[in-house]
This record gives structure tokens, C-alpha cells and sequence, in this order.
């Protein structure tokens, strides 16, 4: 064997030491929920070993999303520390239709998340995060060497949260907004005022959270008339709710609160008895069912409760959409309210096939809310009863 031959034999040698030191098995898989659109694995090939302090590399605009990558591997109890190989890299160049798409590239020593946007890098990271936990329990995780990619058929993926018949807590909120991104979900529906309960604050109204976010018993199972004598309160304060806001954004999550009126109201009218058609006394419900008190359609003071509510909703809230309920609003006080019935006899209301003259009235009602958010720049969503 010549000098040269020598050297290239111990080299040779020596780099497949090397490689060998970190050589991986793969145990992961990235068949997770939702399933990435193609994912090609590589056969036979080595994997990327997870490690929780693993060199992570990104530019500023994608520092946030670095960051809950550390937390993700280090809240996975089978991620070792340790001296750890590779490199995971983010990175914003993929070209796509969809701004929520991510391609992801694994080979061992270096792992890519590449997105269309800081949005599509966060879902990348989901894949990542869920893919490690499919890894045996008590084992490593090896990521298979392979080739992902992945965009949402849907531009609104939502869930909805009802915090009006059962309080939930900030912490409460948060974790289910770590549930919706984990799942690739974008828009929180943040049902925050109702019968049961008014639980967000607006400082032109206080009782609405003093009175109105509480109630002094449930029943038990569906009005069994059976009730728990459980006083029942809390609400968000405006700070709670903006750091809520903020707290989704950074998982990239819309936040779109719903104020339902001119139903719904029950817990707004215990606060503000004038608001309704009787005046009371009225009182925050603790059973399930459609009130038949409502919001005053005939009163003035409504309209104005109705800006200055969503108005500072608005101030809150940053999303292009308010969601204004609409629905199951029975008419019942409006055709015995004087106020009500002078009002449709002022608009020149008449009915019209199946829709009552009180129907019609309810159509003012959402058209003064539409132009209010309009004012701003916002878009109304509704139930169906709106239309």
C-alpha cells in the first residue's frame, strides 16, 4: 500500500466513524393529524436524532417561531440534552399559492422547515412537534430521513369556545389555543356573552361584569329543575383579552369574539333592566333554553348600547370579523312593546310572506351593528337567522 493509499484508507475510516457516531434509526413518523399532502421518505437511510438543545438557525423575522420550537422539544420528556448533532433550520423562501404552506426536508445532521410565511414555518413546526411524540415511549426520537409538504385545503379553520355558560380561566383559554395550533387550526371563536353570563368588560357599562357575569346556581343536566346552588362568576378584564389576543397571534391564530344581540341578552339586561322591552326585574340565567327577553328594538338607548359595546369590542379586538349572533331571537315582547310597535309604525315596516312585521324589525337591529363595525372597517358574521 503507497503513502497516499494509506491516508485515503485511515480518512475513509475515520469519516465513517464519525458518521457512525451519531448514525440514527429511524422511529418517527410524520403520518400525523392533520396528514401532510405528500410525504416521501427516504428507505433505508439514516434519520435526524432529536436532541432538546439541537442548534436551531433562523433570521429575526422568524425568531418568534425558533423560540416555541426550543419550548416544543424541550416539553417532549423523551428529547435527550446532550451533545447534539445537526442542525434544524428556518427559513421563509417557499413560493406557493397558499401563505400557510411548508415544505420540510430531513437528512441526517440537518433537518429544513421552509415556508411560505412565518404562518406556514409555525405549521411545519407542528409536524415536527407531533412526529417526535409518535416515536416509541421511552425511546429517542429519530425522524426519518424524507421530503414533506403540506398546505391547508381551508383558509378559515376554526373552533369555537363558549365561556359565557361556563367561565373558563385566562389559563384556561391559552391551553385551548395550544390544542387549536397543535391541530393547525387559525381562527378562535370566543363566545363571550350570553344568558349565562357576560364575561368581557366594558368600562361604559360596569355592571355588565358586576351584575351580569354572575349567576347563583346551574341546573343540573337539561332543565331537570334540579339545580347545583353553585354561585357561579369571573369575565375578562380588557387586558386579559388583548394578552389573549396576543398570545394567539403569536401561534398565528385569529381571535373573532362574539357578542350575540338582540337575543342573548338576558345577562346585559339583569345589568341594565331599562335595555329591555318590561324593565324587569330580570336575572342572569342559570338553565338552557331562548329567553323570551330580549333587547328594546323600540328603545334609542339600545342602539347606543349596541355602539358602545362593539366599539370597545372592536378596541379589543383586532380581527377583520365580529361575530354579532343574531340568532334565536323570539319576538314575542316586541308585538306587546309600545316602544317596539312604534318604532315598525315610524319605519313604514309592513310583513311580508312568512316574515313578520317584528321579523323585519330584527333586520334593523343587524343593519345598525353592520354599519357600526363598517364604520371601522369590520365584517359581521352571523347565525343563519340573520339573513
Amino acid at each position: 500500500m503507497n503513502k497516499l493509499s494509506g491516508i485515503l484508507l485511515v480518512s475513509s475510516l475515520l469519516y465513517l466513524g464519525a458518521a457512525g457516531l451519531h448514525a440514527a434509526s429511524p422511529n418517527g413518523s410524520f403520518k400525523v393529524i392533520p396528514l401532510p399532502s405528500m410525504i416521501s421518505e427516504k428507505a433505508d437511510a439514516e434519520g435526524f436524532a432529536l436532541y432538546s438543545n439541537v442548534k436551531i438557525s433562523a433570521p429575526d423575522s422568524l425568531s418568534s417561531e425558533a423560540d416555541m420550537l426550543r419550548g416544543y422539544l424541550k416539553e417532549n420528556p423523551n428529547i435527550p440534552t446532550g451533545n447534539a448533532p445537526g442542525e434544524i433550520a428556518l427559513q421563509c423562501t417557499l413560493s406557493s399559492d397558499s401563505p400557510e404552506a411548508y415544505c420540510i426536508s430531513v437528512r441526517p445532521g440537518l433537518l429544513i422547515i421552509d415556508g411560505a410565511s412565518p404562518a406556514g414555518v409555525f405549521y411545519g413546526i407542528q409536524t415536527i412537534r407531533k412526529a417526535a411524540y409518535t416515536a416509541p415511549k421511552g425511546e429517542s426520537p429519530v425522524l426519518p430521513s424524507a421530503t414533506i409538504a403540506d398546505a391547508p385545503r381551508f383558509s378559515y379553520r376554526g373552533a369555537m369556545l363558549d365561556v359565557a355558560r361556563h367561565p373558563f380561566t385566562e389559563e384556561n383559554v391559552k391551553s385551548f389555543i395550544d390544542m387549536m395550533a397543535l391541530h393547525n387550526l387559525n381562527t378562535f371563536h370566543w363566545h363571550i356573552t350570553d344568558d349565562q353570563g357576560w364575561r368581557i368588560e366594558i368600562e361604559k357599562y360596569p355592571l355588565l361584569t358586576a351584575v351580569g357575569s354572575r349567576r347563583d346556581s346551574t341546573v343540573i343536566g337539561h332543565n331537570s329543575g334540579v339545580y347545583d346552588n353553585k354561585p357561579v362568576g369571573g369575565y375578562f378584564t380588557k387586558e386579559q383579552a388583548r394578552d389573549i389576543v396576543e398570545y394567539a397571534a403569536r401561534h398565528h391564530i385569529t381571535v373573532i369574539p362574539e357578542i350575540d344581540l338582540p337575543g342573548h341578552m338576558l345577562a346585559a339586561l339583569t345589568a341594565y333592566p331599562s335595555l329591555g322591552c318590561t324593565g324587569g326585574p330580570y336575572g342572569v340565567w342559570g338553565r338552557w333554553g331562548v329567553s323570551p327577553d330580549v333587547l328594546c328594538a323600540g328603545n334609542d338607548s339600545t342602539l347606543t348600547f349596541i355602539d358602545d359595546v362593539l366599539n370597545e369590542v372592536m378596541d379589543i379586538f383586532p380581527s377583520k370579523y365580529v361575530h354579532i349572533g343574531g340568532d334565536e331571537c323570539p319576538k314575542t315582547r316586541w308585538k306587546e312593546c309600545p316602544k317596539c310597535q312604534k318604532r315598525i309604525s315610524e319605519l313604514g315596516i309592513k310583513p311580508e310572506g312568512r316574515f313578520s312585521a317584528e321579523d323585519k324589525l330584527q333586520g334593523v337591529i343587524t343593519t345598525h351593528a353592520l354599519q357600526t363595525l363598517a364604520a371601522r372597517g369590520r365584517h359581521a358574521i352571523g347565525w343563519d337567522e340573520i339573513l
